[in-house]
């Protein structure tokens, strides 16, 4: 069994189609086709159900995609260790953040880190923190940025709190709350809201604090993107709740803080083993910025 066949079972696997299968791993499609037979031929079992439409994992290959990928992984760590002894940090910095992140300037971190390392193949994935904290701890993530309620600590990761905050309600500039302060959550009842989708971490922190008051409130937007989320505030459209660590940003908008604000705690996370040299030497600079 060849890790080059290992590569083409996770790449057929995640793009479901033998050739952007074969496209993503630079080879023709009937290569890629031959290799993965071969193996097929090797377990004793089929490992994709090809249809004229798309590719499925069979039971066996979903039973054999988390080891290949784990194979995959320690082969790629292995070489980065060993070009690491001889001072040069090469491999891949797989890196996932919240898309409100606040406690540390996050494009700032990758561009100075991309200067001291640029043999380090950098990707960044955006997304909400319960599913990103799942893909470091499934390795498909070296690193993440997340953002939970007070009180919840990510499970199953390696954690370390970077900031604490409260959220405040941000406003368009003609709206009547616009610069109040200690605004009682009951006052919020008749508003519209955008929100991040319902069951994510960072919708949480904003329903707990109006269930613990014992307000409704009507979420009219739900959006996984930052910028989505402001711009339906700048069209007057509805309000809603960001940290304040980044309303600075959107200088336009107006805050309102509340009385008994929802606060939340971010985290940068790493999986529960030894981080790879790529990723040391990013934490390693993060501790340091």
């Amino acid at each position: 069994m060849e890790l080059q066949q290992m590569r083409y079972i996770v790449a057929v696997a995640e793009t479901k189609n033998f050739t952007r299968a074969a496209r993503q791993c630079l080879v023709v499609q009937s290569a890629l086709s031959h290799q993965i037979a071969r193996l097929e031929r090797e377990l004793g079992a089929k490992l994709f159900e090809r249809t004229s439409r798309r590719v499925e994992l069979t039971p066996a290959g979903a039973a054999f995609l988390p080891a290949a990928r784990q194979a995959l992984e320690a082969a790629d760590r292995a070489r980065a260790e060993v070009t690491a002894v001889s001072g040069e940090i090469r491999g891949r910095l797989a890196i996932g953040a919240i898309p409100s992140v606040g406690a540390v300037d996050l494009l700032g971190t990758l561009q100075d880190f991309r200067t001291r390392h640029p043999r380090v193949q950098i990707s960044l994935q955006v997304g909400m923190s319960d599913h990103l904290v799942d893909d470091v701890r499934q390795g498909r993530l070296d690193i993440a940025f997340l953002g939970l309620p007070d009180g919840t600590e990510p499970r199953g990761v390696t954690a370390r709190a970077l900031a604490r905050g409260e959220l405040v309600a941000v406003v368009h500039p003609t709206h009547p709350l616009a610069g109040e302060r200690d605004v009682g959550t009951e006052r919020f009842s008749t508003e519209l809201f955008v929100d991040f989708p319902a069951g994510s971490p960072g919708r949480a922190q904003t329903e707990q604090a109006f269930t613990a008051a014992g307000v409704h409130r009507e979420v009219a937007f739900e959006v996984v993107a930052v910028d989505y989320f402001v711009e339906l505030i700048r069209r007057n459209l509805c309000i809603g709740l960001l940290p304040e660590s980044i309303v600075a940003a959107f200088p336009d908008l107006r805050t309102a803080t509340l009385r008994n604000p929802p606060r939340r705690v971010e985290y940068v996370v790493w999986g529960p083993r030894k981080p790879g040299p790529a990723a040391a030497a990013y934490l390693s600079a993060l501790e340091t910025s």
